[in-house]
């Protein structure tokens, strides 16, 4: 239960202090393309961090639901979920935040947290998303 407390304590204050620019970058197309690509860089980075294991779960279905997002081809997210997402993925690529990335371990910890407290307040639109996912799969002709 502490560590679901602190999720939410990190994610509270992420959103006090990016909430309105994840907002803004949510409202335009093109800002959430330049977004994911920033995402894209940095997982590289650090995909194969044992740290991240964890979060690569997470991190690929929120890119995934953008995309869907922006291609038009999935309208389940509410203003609300995209701003999360947004959000999430936005501190994720943040390389100063409120623990800097350059801090070993612990500049990462903030990020991880952020990402796993908006994976668990936007679950229910995630399930949604991947029984879509898994239907449109199905519904392909192969």
């Amino acid at each position: 239960m502490k560590r679901r407390e602190e999720y939410q304590r990190i994610l509270e204050k992420a959103k006090l202090l990016y909430l309105e620019k994840a907002a803004r970058i949510a409202s335009c197309d093109k800002k959430i393309r330049k977004l994911i690509e920033r995402v894209m860089l940095k997982w590289q980075e650090l995909a194969a961090s044992p740290l991240f294991m964890e979060t690569r779960f997470q991190i690929e279905v929120f890119i995934r639901m953008l995309r869907a997002h922006l291609n038009k081809s999935y309208s389940g997210l509410s203003n609300r979920s995209l701003a999360l997402l947004v959000l999430g993925l936005f501190y994720f690529a943040l390389p100063l935040d409120m623990v800097p990335d350059f801090i070993p371990f612990v500049g990462y910890v903030d990020d991880l947290s952020v990402l796993l407290a908006i994976y668990k307040s936007l679950q229910a639109d995630i399930l949604l998303f991947l029984e879509w996912e898994k239907a449109k799969s199905t519904a392909e002709p192969r």
